[in-house]
């Protein structure tokens, strides 16, 4: 089997938005080719006595993505035959999308074939487990270490079309979702992905969990980890479609009857997605939002209050934004 190769130059501060970004266009699984350097937690990981030093880090970065070919030579996305440079040009629209308030770098796109390399699962040497406070995050391949058996344990498979819950946005979400919910909470998480934060939730003690998101991909995923972390099916329940859009999807998830909603997606989706949402909140309820690069904070707390919510707090790490608002 060969692959298309799509590889984008660009900096490394726009790595996560622009992953983000393209998988929206279908395109996942990136591989990430830059010289930042290794934090020390990643070197405690590596398991190796002296590194040798590594280049400077330069700010460039190269995110390549891989599309299948099917029978006919011509490239699949979403299962859909396309032409090279119709994704070509789908990608330079988002880049330059994104370059109206994002420092992209370069931005160019450069083509190659390869030949069937099991990049699928490549990633999986990168991925260990790691703790968000208390939360061993765990993936299906490892083993739980001597020493962790007091932490709550999450086993997550990420597969290839979602995070591994190691991202700034994803911790953000975790310590506000702790914050506020009890053992009445009905939670939404919008763009639930592999189901990490629905499914913390209940392990935190929520009642029951509703997530959406636009992949069918999140089926599978979603299912998987549903089993590896003994969650019930009639506890967390998941459509796929397009909540902002879609009358159907709205009318399934339901009106002013939940608790929480979750939503960790960028900040342009949250502007769009604030006004629809604030529908399924209960009087009361919570709205924790993250996926928000900081210089993106100003304009979802304008979306947040013009859509008639509270601001409780905004918390911050690295570079990424959680805003957490109520519903008088």
């Amino acid at each position: 089997m060969k692959w298309m190769k799509f590889k984008i130059k660009t900096v490394t501060k726009a790595e996560d938005i622009i992953i983000s970004a393209l998988y929206d266009i279908g395109l996942e699984g990136a591989q990430i080719e830059d010289k930042v350097p290794l934090t020390a937690l990643e070197k405690e990981q590596m398991f190796v006595d002296i590194l040798p030093e590594g280049p400077q880090d330069d700010g460039v970065a190269y995110l390549s993505f891989f599309v299948e070919e099917g029978e006919d030579g011509s490239p699949l996305v979403n299962g859909e035959s396309r032409t090279v440079d119709q994704i070509r040009e789908e990608i330079r629209t988002e880049l330059e999308e994104l370059r109206s308030f994002l420092d992209i770098g370069e931005g160019s796109v450069a083509v190659d074939e390869t030949e069937d390399i099991d990049w699928i699962n490549n990633w999986k040497k990168y991925f260990h487990q790691f703790t968000i406070d208390d939360v061993l995050v765990i993936p299906s391949w490892e083993e739980v270490q001597t020493g962790d058996e007091d932490k709550l344990v999450l086993h997550i498979d990420p597969g290839t079309a979602f995070g591994t819950g190691m991202h700034d946005t994803t911790q953000l979400c975790v310590r506000q979702l702790r914050k506020y919910i009890t053992n009445k909470t009905r939670i939404l998480d919008v763009g639930t992905g592999s189901g990490i934060l629905a499914i913390l939730s209940l392990m935190f003690g929520a009642r029951e969990a509703v997530g959406t998101d636009l992949d069918p991909c999140a089926a599978e995923a979603v299912r998987q980890n549903k089993l590896a972390n003994h969650i019930p099916d009639e506890s967390f329940a998941l459509m796929i479609g397009n909540i902002i859009t879609d009358q159907e999807v709205r009318d399934r998830a339901g009106y002013e009857c939940y608790d929480i909603v979750v939503a960790n997606i960028l900040a342009d989706v949250l502007v769009l997605l604030t006004p629809v949402i604030v529908h399924q909140l209960k009087r009361g309820g919570i709205y924790i939002t993250s996926g928000i690069i900081d210089d993106k904070e100003r304009t979802v707390r304008e979306a947040v209050e013009a859509a008639g919510l509270e601001i409780l707090e905004v918390t911050y790490q690295g570079e990424w934004v959680s805003v957490t608002a109520r519903k008088p």
